[in-house]
């Protein structure tokens, strides 16, 4: 748990806080306008409470996500200096995500793969479509000209 006292968790824990009480406060502020008169307010003094406990919840998703990295190191640090573990058998571990927290998959980073452009096949001739763009280069060539003057 010392991990939760680091300055960058502390500075995580300071903002939560000081975002619930201030989402909070807007919503009681909200509520006396609400009750004022204000009829709109009604609306935002439902919203601001619901900002809160977003705030909350992400807070207590990434320190969730935090102890479980944090129990996954802890387990095994053997595996990230082991020198003699062979390159086939950790190839098959990293292609199982549930092998290395148990049951639960993993969150990685997405493999990026250099793309290849593909070669466009050719295109195939079609009269109709040749047509038209012979009538639009005609009538791009000729800008005073109506349609209707299109000698094809």
């Amino acid at each position: 748990m010392r991990w939760l006292w680091t300055p960058a968790w502390i500075a995580r824990h300071v903002a939560m806080v000081v975002l619930v009480v201030s989402f909070l406060g807007l919503g009681w502020w909200q509520i006396s306008r609400a009750t004022a008169g204000n009829s709109i307010s009604w609306g935002y003094a439902v919203e601001w409470p619901v900002f809160a406990g977003f705030v909350v919840y992400v807070w207590w998703r990434e320190v969730r996500l935090a102890r479980r990295n944090a129990e996954g190191a802890a387990e095994s640090p053997a595996d990230a200096t082991d020198p003699a573990g062979s390159p086939a058998e950790s190839t098959a571990a990293e292609s199982t995500p549930a092998a290395t927290t148990g049951s639960r998959p993993a969150v990685r980073r997405p493999v990026r793969v250099s793309r290849v452009p593909a070669t466009a096949p050719p295109p195939a001739e079609d009269a109709d479509l040749a047509a038209y763009n012979d009538y639009l280069s005609w009538l791009n060539a000729n800008p005073g000209a109506r349609p209707g003057d299109y000698p094809g």
